[in-house]
Parts: structure tokens; C-alpha cells; sequence
């Protein structure tokens, strides 16, 4: 008999949402159809790349704190800010 995962709750870029415990954040805000991390100093949408903190491309802000979401697990509770702007709005 096998039981179905642990969730969790994560404040990603002001949702909130449900994660499976022990994903790391890269994978929950893939999970939660959250694709870019950054921007380049150019504008240019960067994600998760490598998967084991060589490429940087996937910082994000932790509570406050910098870190790799590649290499940060998931907790309960926690607040995560990607560094992309929200959507431009479109003037009616």
C-alpha cells in the first residue's frame, strides 16, 4: 500500500501554494507553473539550468535571504520572490 505524499505550503511570488514535501523549490515553482527565476542585466528571462548550483541562474529570494532554488529544500511556510517583474498591464 503506498500513500500519497505529504503537501506542504509555499508563498510563491504572493500565491500560495501546495508543494509536495521535501521538492526542492526549483521543482516546486516549476510545479506551480512558475518558469522564470531572473532577468539578465539584458532583460532576458533565465531559469533553472543546471540543477546543482554551478550556473546560478536560478536565485530567487528566501525569506528574505539569496539562495539557489536548486539547492534549497522546501518548508512549510515558506516566502519565495523570484526577481521577474509581474506582467506588464495593458492600458483598455
Amino acid at each position: 500500500m503506498t500513500s500519497s505524499p505529504t503537501t506542504i505550503e509555499v508563498l510563491l511570488d504572493g500565491r500560495l501554494c501546495r508543494v509536495p514535501s521535501g521538492v526542492t523549490l526549483a521543482a516546486a515553482l516549476k510545479l506551480s507553473g512558475i518558469e522564470t527565476t531572473r532577468l539578465s542585466v539584458r532583460g532576458d528571462a533565465r531559469a533553472p539550468l543546471c540543477g546543482m548550483g554551478v550556473c546560478q541562474e536560478c536565485r530567487v529570494q528566501v525569506n528574505g535571504q539569496r539562495r539557489l532554488a536548486c539547492q534549497t529544500l522546501c518548508t512549510e511556510g515558506l516566502t519565495v520572490l523570484t526577481h521577474t517583474p509581474p506582467p506588464a498591464r495593458t492600458q483598455p
